[in-house]
């Protein structure tokens, strides 16, 4: 049979083209098309998936000595939150096979560094749409991303 795209030959379904699926989310309403969108890629190339969220250890790295117990408690919640949104993910893909994992540090490296030990051949993240100031100030996690994958990404517009 003749290939269309490499690892897809005609008839076939697309199970060669994505493996592993990096699902990066962050919990919120905004994300959600990019999950959705990250699952039904995966559900049609029968892909296994991670879903990560990455707690931005930034916030924490600033903190004053004397507020470490109460950046403790803060880390403990948006642990919390992390492992929270990424069940809600596993849940809502239906027994298709996903790993979960909350992660530190800083989230656009942390995505690419995972994706590259983990042989990942698409991330899947989504845009919060900043601009201007905000943008200025806070950067983009997706933009990052894409400098810094190695293998595509797929960045889905908040709805």
């Amino acid at each position: 049979m003749k290939e269309i795209i490499p690892g897809i030959v005609k008839g076939e379904m697309m199970t060669k083209i994505f493996e592993k699926i990096l699902i990066a989310t962050d919990g919120s309403e905004n994300n959600s098309a990019a999950v959705e969108k990250g699952l039904a890629i995966a559900r049609q190339c029968g892909s296994i998936v991670y879903v990560v969220y990455v707690i931005d250890t930034r916030i924490f790295d600033s903190a004053e000595p004397i507020m470490s117990p109460v950046s403790g408690d803060i880390y403990t919640k948006i642990k919390d939150e992390g492992e929270k949104a990424v069940e809600h993910v596993k849940q809502i893909a239906n027994g298709m096979k996903v790993e979960p994992l909350v992660l530190s540090g800083r989230p656009a490296h942390i995505i690419t560094e995972f994706a590259v030990k983990n042989n990942v051949d698409l991330i899947v993240v989504g845009s919060q749409g900043k601009s201007g100031l905000e943008r200025l100030l806070l950067g983009s996690v997706a933009e990052s991303i894409i400098r810094m994958a190695d293998c595509m990404v797929l960045v889905v517009k908040s709805t």
